[in-house]
C-alpha cells in the first residue's frame, strides 16, 4: 500500500479468477476518511488501468470517491494470453464477481456504487448492470463501445474470413489491415506514444477470437439497448471515429432508465479523460462529478424517505 500524496492512497493486489488465473486489481482511496461513494471503473481494449486511469483515479478520490479497477484477463500485468478474449462472458463474470464482493465488504454495503466504463469499458458495464440489474446506482458510460462505428467495421468478406479462421486458429493475429485504434482514439500525440511506449498495454493487430468477441457483443448491445434500466450518463466525443457516436443517442433515446442524460462534445475524440487536452478533460471530468454528486444527494433524500414511513 501506497500514498500517491497526503490525499490519495493507492494499493493493488493479485486475485485468483475461476479458471485459475492471476488478475491484478488496484485501489485508489481517500486517505483517514471515509468515501462517500465507490467508483468500480473498467478499462478499455487492449490497455491497463494504471495508463488511462493513473492521473484521472486520484482526482476522483480528492472529490470523495474509492475507486477500485481490474484488469482483464490477457489485459495489462493479469494472466493470459495477450488480448486474448475467448469468451466475452467469462470477463463479465470476473469483474462482476470481484467489484460484487467489493461492494459487500464492512462499511461500503451502505454506500453508492456507479459503474464507470470507457469504449470496451463501456460494454462492460452495461453488461454488468444486465447480470444485476437492480444492484448498480449508476453507470457512466464514456464513448460506450455499443456499436463499432462504420470507419473501424470490417467489411462482410472480412468478416466471413474472421469467422472460418476463428474457428480453426482462434488465438492467431489478424491478417487483414485495419484503422489504426491509438492514432483514431487519442487526440494528443503524446498520449499515443505513451501508450505505445508501455509494455503493459497492447498495439498488435487484435487475435481472430477476440475480434469475433468484439463484434458479437457490440451486436448483442445495440440490439437490447431498451433493457438499460438503471441511471446512467452517456458522455460521447462529436469526432469520435472508434465507437459510433449515433448508438450513444440511440442508448439515451431508448434505455427503459426513468433518469437518463447524454453529453456530446463538439471536436472531441474517443479517449475523453486520457487523450484529450486538458482543459477539455477538465470539461468532461466536472459533468460526470455533477452528475455522481446529484444521483447520491436523490438517493440519499429516498433512503431517508423510506426509513422514515412507518412500518406497517
Amino acid at each position: 500500500m501506497a500514498h500517491i500524496d497526503g490525499q490519495v492512497g493507492y494499493s493493488e493486489e493479485f486475485i485468483e479468477n475461476s479458471r485459475g488465473m492471476q488478475l491484478l486489481t488496484c485501489k485508489w482511496f481517500p486517505v483517514n476518511q471515509e468515501p462517500r461513494a465507490l467508483i468500480f471503473f473498467c478499462h478499455g481494449y487492449a490497455i491497463d488501468c494504471s495508463t488511462t486511469f493513473k492521473d484521472i483515479a486520484p482526482s476522483f478520490v480528492k472529490e470523495g470517491f474509492a475507486v477500485y479497477g481490474i484488469e482483464y484477463e490477457g489485459h495489462g500485468r493479469s494472466g493470459g494470453l495477450s488480448v486474448y478474449i475467448d469468451n466475452f462472458d467469462l470477463l463479465i463474470d470476473d469483474v462482476s464477481s470481484h467489484f460484487s464482493k467489493i461492494s459487500e465488504m464492512g462499511d461500503n454495503t451502505k454506500k453508492k456504487k456507479f459503474l464507470m466504463g470507457e469504449s470496451m469499458g463501456g460494454a462492460v458495464v452495461l453488461l454488468l448492470h444486465r447480470k444485476k440489474p437492480e444492484f448498480w446506482d449508476g453507470g457512466i458510460l464514456i464513448a460506450p463501445m455499443c456499436k463499432i462505428a462504420e470507419e473501424m467495421k470490417p467489411s462482410r468478406m472480412v468478416i466471413s474470413m474472421i469467422n472460418m479462421v476463428t474457428n480453426l486458429i482462434p488465438s492467431w493475429k489478424s491478417i487483414v489491415p485495419g484503422p489504426d485504434i491509438i492514432n483514431n482514439a487519442f487526440k494528443l500525440p503524446e498520449k499515443r506514444q505513451e501508450i505505445i511506449a508501455n509494455p503493459n498495454c497492447y498495439s498488435g493487430r487484435p487475435r481472430m477470437k477476440t475480434m469475433s468477441e468484439l463484434y458479437r457483443v457490440s451486436l448483442d448491445l445495440e440490439n437490447r439497448l431498451n433493457e438499460v434500466t438503471m441511471p446512467f450518463i452517456v458522455l460521447h466525443g462529436e469526432d469520435d471515429k472508434v465507437t459510433d457516436k449515433g448508438v450513444s443517442k440511440l442508448l439515451y433515446e431508448v434505455a427503459s432508465s426513468n433518469d437518463k442524460t447524454l453529453k456530446l462534445y463538439p471536436d472531441m475524440w474517443h479517449s475523453l479523460l486520457f487523450g484529450e487536452p486538458p482543459e477539455n478533460a477538465e470539461i468532461v471530468f466536472n459533468d460526470i462529478i455533477q452528475w455522481m454528486q446529484t444521483r447520491i444527494t436523490t438517493l440519499n433524500v429516498k433512503a431517508n424517505n423510506n426509513e422514515a414511513k412507518p412500518q406497517i
